[in-house]
């Protein structure tokens, strides 16, 4: 997974040809290292048509103020530089499985 910062998220996200999922995280976030792995093997299994990047929101404050996150954890998949889908808290693996499929297509 590819760590993000404000200075680098356009570069990296927003600008990236393929869509990228983005975990908003931060160290002391229990839910957040639940999902990882589960975040993990999706971008395992999509290799090379997925984007994995994840944030901290507590050295970086910029990116989650645009997008408005204001829980952990939030991840938003991006599509050509735009927010496809948001997910709040920690969800099953479907659905963010849903999410990535719904990306991918679009």
């Amino acid at each position: 997974m590819l760590d993000v910062t404000d200075q680098t998220f356009e570069a990296e996200v927003l600008a990236s040809t393929l869509p990228v999922l983005v975990e908003f995280t931060a160290p002391l976030c229990r839910p957040c290292r639940t999902i990882e792995p589960i975040l993990a093997d999706l971008g395992r299994e999509h290799e090379g048509r997925l984007r994995l990047a994840c944030l901290d929101i507590d050295e970086n404050h910029g990116v989650p103020s645009r997008y408005g996150v204001l829980s952990l954890p939030t991840v938003i998949v991006f599509s050509h530089g735009e927010p496809v889908e948001t997910i709040l808290g920690a969800q099953p693996r479907r659905r963010y499985a849903e999410a990535v499929q719904r990306a991918l297509v679009a």
